[in-house]
């Protein structure tokens, strides 16, 4: 037993919790507790023996402390500028770095699980939200944006992430689904009455229809896009041959390749170019609970648009998060967070869930649903499709 400790064991300690609430500057509701210490003193003895500890305990805090400011960076003392929730036992702050389409579903899903946790644990939870394009916010993750969980468009973009040694290995094996908690399928917007007929992938390929897609070596939306048709064709028997003259003839009829998946949208919406725009499902479904006239088709023969999410090791082991973490993630596969994820469009992870009438009453009904998994998960698919002089670029090449 060391020196203070001895003294120590001769205090005793009451203490009582008292609940404050106060709002922090961007008007959030917090609620902590103010722990005050009560210490009764057996003797004379006990007296001395406190006297001794706040001695010890100051010299060893100066010791710490290096005698001065003036050689203290920032970066060095985080806890002068960090909020009380990130520094409080009673509170957490959370940061999700997701891409930009779920926004809205998180927005509804947040405050739940802020209630249950605090119902559960008797701690509040606030979060900080980062929603860009899938591409980007990788890059930022990577980069030093100290995320604790990240839910991007598709788990090449989470491997990265893994790779550069901020994500364990296994991840996908932590939670169900391999990872993936929430989807969606492509759609093809069209002009309003649909004057140009289109049904099918095929129809994108005649002469005189103009197709908006973004870039797929920028955009990771655009990648699906591109597996969408390129998978239309091997799933209905054909080989890699007829696929690549397809998507050929396809993106011929490109006449411009947005770096991502938001401005391939104002090409179309907002600049008038092109009769039809390749799109997520759940991105159309929002613009028409917003009010938007969208017309759009949902091919039969179509690609899983799987978004997986994941905690960042390392990041929540520095912050203390991963207890919270962890309980986000599994909440987001919850029967209560997929009904807010089929509410703004995406399909349900839950196959309960997708056999209930809701769900079959909102989404069309496919007749064919590819996978990654199908044509050899992302690595490969990177490698053969969109890395440099793959087959994107020799498509391009022939235009």
């Amino acid at each position: 037993m060391s020196l203070w400790q001895r003294p120590l064991k001769r205090l005793q300690a009451m203490s009582y919790d008292k609940l404050l609430a106060y709002g922090n500057a961007k008007g959030e509701r917090i609620y902590a507790f103010n722990r005050t210490y009560r210490f009764r003193l057996n003797s004379l003895k006990g007296f001395v023996s406190l006297f001794l500890v706040g001695t010890v305990l100051s010299v060893a805090l100066a010791a710490c402390s290096g005698g001065g400011t003036g050689n203290n960076s920032a970066s060095e003392t985080p806890a002068a500028s960090a909020s009380p929730v990130a520094v409080s036992k009673d509170n957490v702050e959370l940061t999700l770095v997701s891409f930009a389409v779920t926004k809205a579903a998180h927005e509804a899903i947040i405050p739940k699980f802020v209630e249950q946790w605090k119902k559960d644990h008797n701690q509040a939870v606030v979060f900080k939200q980062s929603y860009g394009g899938s591409g980007s916010q990788t890059r930022a993750v990577i980069d030093g944006l100290e995320a604790d969980v990240v839910h991007l468009a598709l788990a090449g973009d989470t491997t990265k992430i893994e790779k550069a040694g901020l994500i364990q290995p296994g991840w996908e094996k932590e939670v169900p689904n391999n990872g993936i908690v929430s989807k969606s399928v492509a759609a093809l917007v069209t002009r309003s009455g649909n004057p140009k007929g289109i049904k099918n992938w095929q129809d994108l390929a005649k002469d005189g229809v103009k197709l908006i897609t973004a870039n797929p070596k920028t955009s990771g939306g655009a990648k699906w896009n591109f597996l969408a048709l390129w998978d239309s064709v091997i799933k209905t028997g054909g080989d890699e041959a007829k696929a690549t003259e397809f998507v050929t003839k396809v993106y011929k009829n490109v006449p411009i390749l947005p770096k991502d998946a938001r401005e391939a949208t104002d090409t179309f919406a907002k600049q008038g170019q092109g009769d039809v725009l390749i799109n997520y499902e759940n991105e159309v479904i929002l613009a028409q609970q917003k009010g938007e006239k969208v017309e759009y088709v949902v091919p039969d023969v179509n690609i899983s648009i799987d978004n997986p999410i994941a905690v960042v090791d390392k990041n929540v082991d520095k912050h203390g998060t991963r207890e919270v973490a962890e309980g986000f993630v599994k909440y987001l596969y919850s029967s209560e967070a997929q009904q807010e994820f089929v509410k703004l469009g995406f399909r349900p992870v839950d196959e309960t869930l997708a056999q209930t009438k809701e769900v079959t009453d909102k989404f069309p009904k496919l007749k064919t649903l590819g996978t990654v998994a199908d044509l050899g998960g992302w690595e490969a698919i990177d490698k053969k499709f969109f890395a440099d002089g793959g087959v994107f670029d020799k498509i391009q090449a022939k235009k």
